[in-house]
């Protein structure tokens, strides 16, 4: 018992805080890297059964109910999803609860088994979140390295599930304080985040890759086009937040049950994809992502992806808005591309990237992902097109208790 507590002493309190971090930010690594692997792995087994069984759409209303039922009358504070991780950040009450990992995991594989529109970011945030802090309960940490915890894990279960670990440690520390950003912990976060993605894809998991095969010349006509664009996507994460906000509210206030919500929202889905009759806005909508690096997309496709998804998220199933985001980004970009005379690949990519910063206001972190997913070549683009469509969108962002300076 004295030999643990003297090593707790040695790594936790002043000279040996750095070897606190470095533990930490290992242990972590490595924890949160293999629970995304685990996850992607189910995430990407269930997306194919319901692919070859499309049948299982019919389902949605019942696994919406199950998922609805479990968090109203077990998830407790877990409601809050990614919410919750920034409210304790800001105005520390109660630990997050371990819960949180396994019920937010088990309700996107549901979510996605039966063709909901949703994403893997808010499921991959809120276990690193729940896991990390675990550990601050462990070892009784001050609020303020308490916060370094909740960072850490934010940005190892973004790195983890994008392969991104540099826009995954700068999403992290943008997510909190819009306009300001707390660079204490930068190292620790950042180790985090390298290891958690390593381990990840030491587990055999791969990561989608996006080929923008043309980049224009820098011009000042390129530069005012993709301004342009930068200000569409900077509105359509407006119209992404309006929307998932408006169906949230309905849902809210016209059912009062809450298990009811998804389960409604569910029949909803089922009724909106017999009247189109098209799969691509089922579940992540990897496919058409792609597709749009190589071919335009009609306007009526990013709209579509939004009222699938706001409706599926609105109503209470479990994922996240990103991957949706990305989607909605890469194919408005695919289809304004025709008109800017841009090419298609490079617009969607700038598309992927700014409708999330627009709606996240996380601009630092879409600019570098732009670099680690497409190349050092676009940053410039992508620096423009993210900063124009994060300040043509307010103060409209997908996380309600986000504090801006």
């Amino acid at each position: 018992m004295n030999t643990c507590k003297k090593t707790k002493n040695y790594l936790f309190h002043s000279p040996s805080k750095p070897l606190l971090w470095l533990v930490l930010s290992l242990l972590l690594g490595v924890l949160i890297g293999t629970s995304a692997a685990i996850f992607l792995s189910v995430l990407e087994y269930v997306t194919q059964v319901r692919i070859h069984q499309p049948m299982l759409l019919w389902g949605l209303p019942l696994g919406g109910l199950f998922v609805g039922g479990l968090y109203h009358y077990f998830g407790g504070a877990a409601n809050k999803g990614n919410n919750l991780l920034i409210q304790e950040y800001h105005h520390p009450v109660e630990r997050i609860p371990l819960k949180m990992a396994p019920f937010v995991l088990l309700g996107t594989w549901i979510t996605h088994l039966f063709g909901g529109s949703a994403g893997r970011e808010g499921t991959a945030v809120q276990m690193g979140g729940a896991i990390a802090d675990q550990f601050s309960r462990l070892f009784n940490l001050d609020s303020a390295d308490r916060q370094a915890l909740l960072l850490m894990g934010i940005a190892g279960g973004f790195a983890a599930v994008f392969g991104t670990p540099l826009a995954g440690m700068l999403f992290a520390l943008e997510l909190m304080v819009v306009g300001r950003s707390k660079y204490n912990y930068i190292l620790p976060l950042l180790l985090t985040a390298i290891v958690s993605h390593f381990v990840c894809i030491s587990w055999g998991i791969t990561h989608t890759n996006y080929t923008v095969e043309s980049v224009p010349a820098l011009t000042t006509l390129t530069l005012v086009k993709v301004s342009i664009a930068g200000l569409l996507f900077g509105w359509t994460a407006i119209l992404f937040v309006k929307a998932t906000d408006t169906l949230s509210h309905l849902a809210t206030t016209k059912i009062a049950f809450p298990p009811l919500r998804p389960f409604i929202g569910g029949l909803i889905l089922i009724g909106l994809f017999y009247s189109i009759q098209d799969t691509r806005f089922l579940g992540l909508g990897i496919e058409t992502l792609v597709d749009s690096f190589t071919n335009p997309q009609d306007y009526s496709v990013f709209l579509l992806k939004i009222l699938f998804t706001a409706i599926t998220l609105g109503t209470g199933f479990k994922g996240g808005e990103v991957t949706p985001l990305f989607f909605i980004g890469a194919t408005l970009g695919s289809f304004l591309a025709v008109y800017l005379q841009l090419p298609i690949g490079f617009v969607a990519s700038l598309g992927f990237v700014a409708v999330f910063a627009g709606a996240t206001k996380t601009p630092l972190a879409c600019i570098f992902m732009a670099g680690e997913l497409f190349g050092s070549e676009l940053l410039i683009y992508a620096g423009l097109a993210c900063l124009v469509a994060y300040l043509s969108s307010g103060k409209h962002s997908i996380y309600k208790f986000q504090l801006y300076l």
